[in-house]
């Protein structure tokens, strides 16, 4: 996040609690009566703190986030979630009138945005009632109509969060060192934001390039995935395996589902259970889940899903899930992966020089193959190079993504997927090869080794 992004987001409402304290009593800005004192919620604190939106530099970070959800609604006249914040900042701008009718617009676009339809009540009774917050709890006596405005205001916030504080293009998250070109679209997910982020291959040699984000839900309970039936989202590097069409699938998951690898090889060395782990959409009785409301899945509207559908390939489709996302320059972004670049092509190198020692160095004594550990790999290699009078190896068509590290419990871990192409005098293949790369000492080591998807 940038200097800018940061006192954006320190001097204008991103926390929904309390955002009704302040009741414009006119429809200009510059009405004396529209300098009311509001009571809002610092998001880096959660201490409650008065603001004063009279003064000119206010007013102008609101227009600034005000220009950027109109650009965002030019690009796509579908961004309800631009609708919405656009709605809000004529709120806080004291622009009531024009706020009601923004979302009464939104509210007959997408008619189960329920979200929506709350903040316009509480825009229009905020005249009349005191409303200290979203949903007027006072008037809540039901439970379980508490918890599901409770559920809103969670979302709210997250929308609220991710749209003050746009990404920082000078940055990339560092878990997409190396797009392949067969790779032209990536996922990332970060858990903490609610936030679905759309990275395109630019070309080689260079960052990928971010394209869009999305708001997203998650599982019901916290943390990282490790057992079947926990409700957590995964956190690790998956790939999307499939897609299953709306007509096959119950009405909970929406126009359309795509499965991912859960649990990958990591995953099942570190004996996590469980499956079903999908990018998918949403029941039509709604526009979107709060957002801690899967069973573990990844979930987008329907309508945001269907945006990006086209982007998803199965089988090679990267799907990064992090609890928060690295994001780094790219200075650092190119010097990590020219690291890991560099001891790949050096393995290469050495086991096509059939120098078992030079070979065997490339891997770590923890590492793991199916039925093999170190040690018995060490003997399955040595016997077949003895039978080679040459062997000939290319790779190709490399990605690389950087693991999360919360869970690869801070360990360096890089899972590189690439084609491999392998020839010799007695046998000769090309198939999808991944490696797990962890660091160990400054020196990058496989752990694992098997077949890409």
């Amino acid at each position: 996040m940038n200097k800018r992004s940061k006192t954006i987001i320190a001097s204008i409402v991103v926390c929904l609690p309390l955002l009704w304290a302040m009741t414009p009593a006119a429809d200009s800005p510059n009405d004396s009566k529209s300098t009311t004192q509001l009571t809002r919620l610092d998001t880096t604190t959660t201490a409650m703190t008065t603001h004063n939106w009279s003064n000119d530099s206010d007013q102008q970070r609101l227009e600034t986030v005000l220009s950027r959800m109109n650009q965002r609604l030019e690009q796509d006249m579908s961004d309800y979630e631009a609708q919405l914040i656009k709605g809000i900042v004529y709120f806080q701008h004291g622009q009531r009138q024009q706020a009601i009718d923004e979302l009464t617009r939104l509210a007959q676009r997408a008619p189960t945005f329920h979200l929506a339809h709350l903040i316009r009540a509480d825009m229009i009774s905020s005249p009349f009632v005191n409303v200290s917050d979203i949903g007027q709890p006072g008037l809540l006596v039901d439970n379980r109509k508490q918890e599901i405005v409770s559920a809103l205001r969670h979302e709210a916030m997250m929308r609220l969060q991710a749209s003050l504080s746009p990404v920082d293009t000078t940055k990339v998250p560092v878990q997409l060192l190396n797009m392949g070109r067969n790779t032209q679209t990536a996922l990332i997910v970060d858990k903490s934001r609610h936030r679905l982020y759309v990275y395109q291959r630019k070309g080689d040699d260079q960052p990928p390039e971010f394209i869009r984000d999305f708001y997203i839900s998650t599982g019901r309970a916290t943390g990282n995935k490790s057992n079947e039936g926990d409700l957590r989202t995964p956190e690790g590097v998956y790939f999307i395996t499939s897609f299953i069409p709306d007509e096959k699938l119950p009405e909970k998951y929406g126009i359309g589902a795509f499965p991912t690898n859960y649990p990958n090889a990591f995953d099942q060395r570190l004996g996590k259970t469980g499956d079903g782990i999908w990018l998918h959409g949403t029941d039509r009785i709604y526009y979107s889940r709060p957002p801690l409301d899967s069973e573990g899945c990844v979930v987008l509207s329907n309508s945001d899903l269907h945006k990006i559908q086209h982007l998803i390939k199965p089988g090679v489709t990267p799907v990064v899930i992090a609890d928060r996302i690295d994001w780094v320059d790219h200075q650092q972004w190119q010097q990590v992966r020219q690291e890991v670049l560099g001891s790949l092509d050096q393995w290469r190198q050495d086991w096509e020089s059939m120098d078992v020692s030079k070979y065997l160095s490339h891997y770590s004594r923890s590492f793991w193959s199916g039925r093999h550990d170190y040690s018995s790999w060490q003997t399955y290699k040595s016997r077949v190079i003895r039978q080679k009078s040459f062997q000939k190896i290319g790779i190709s068509d490399i990605s690389l993504f950087y693991y999360p590290k919360q869970a690869s419990s801070g360990k360096d871990l890089v899972v590189a997927r690439f084609i491999q192409d392998y020839r010799s005098n007695n046998f000769n293949s090309e198939t999808g090869k991944q490696l797990y790369f962890g660091k160990e000492q400054d020196h990058w080591r496989i752990v694992y080794e098997g077949r890409a998807l």
